[in-house]
């Protein structure tokens, strides 16, 4: 008689606290870094298009580098993964968060330094839109193979569509589940700003490692943490 693999029940909540941090990132370095999104590429490329035409207010250099180092991340989760194949799914999402984590807390170092009105100094705020940027990049790629509905952590353009589309019918599959991201990324944005106007750009990007770390050595409990990661 064959038996199925565990079902990680952990594995969504562990996605809408990474849901959280996308909020706690994009509070950051949209108002502390001179808006510019480094989670959320479809905000970025609006924002690089904005300042192609010469708006006021947006820089092309910024945006650029995030992009860059937002695909530069994907590719290192590529590889990431390939060397996991067949390897311990919880071993290969604690490898990955602690690598978003460190480049999140090193970011926060160099804020510390940063004067969010003055935007100065310049190579502190690069630093720190390459570094979350990268960080990002690292966790949407290794989420996206994953594959769990509704739980990107960063785009909720679909999310919101199915939430009011599916309700044709009386359909509502994984209602919870959407809302939660929405809600989620919502909290983590409200928060992100709170932390940044009241303690400055560093707290934001120190709340989002912890909870990227804190929350991936609970999903390590979950018995599906055990099982083969496969592509």
């Amino acid at each position: 008689m064959s038996t199925s693999a565990p079902k990680p029940a952990l594995l969504p909540c562990l996605l809408l606290l990474l849901s959280a941090t996308t909020g706690l990132v994009d509070a950051a370095s949209v108002l502390g870094l001179g808006k510019v999104f480094t989670a959320n590429m479809t905000g970025n490329v609006v924002f690089l298009g904005f300042a192609a035409a010469g708006t006021p207010g947006f820089k092309v250099i910024p945006s650029l580098l995030a992009l860059v180092a937002f695909m530069a991340g994907a590719w290192g989760a590529g590889h990431l993964a390939r060397a996991h194949v067949e390897r311990a799914l919880g071993r290969w999402l604690m490898w990955a968060a602690v690598a978003e984590a460190a480049l999140l807390w090193i970011a926060a170092l160099i804020a510390l330094d940063i004067d969010v009105a003055a935007q100065a100094p310049q190579a502190g705020v690069m630093a720190v839109i390459v570094l979350t940027g990268f960080a990002m990049g690292l966790r949407n790629a290794t989420v996206r193979q994953l594959k769990v509905p509704d739980l990107t952590t960063t785009v909720l353009t679909l999310t919101i569509t199915g939430i009011a589309a599916d309700q044709v019918g009386g359909r509502t599959p994984n209602f919870a589940r959407r809302f939660g991201a929405v809600l989620s990324i919502f909290a983590g944005a409200a928060v992100g700003a709170l932390l940044l106007f009241h303690g400055g750009l560093a707290l934001p990007l120190t709340l989002a490692g912890a909870i990227v770390l804190g929350g991936t050595l609970v999903f390590l409990r979950d018995p599906a943490a055990a099982m083969p990661h496969r592509p």
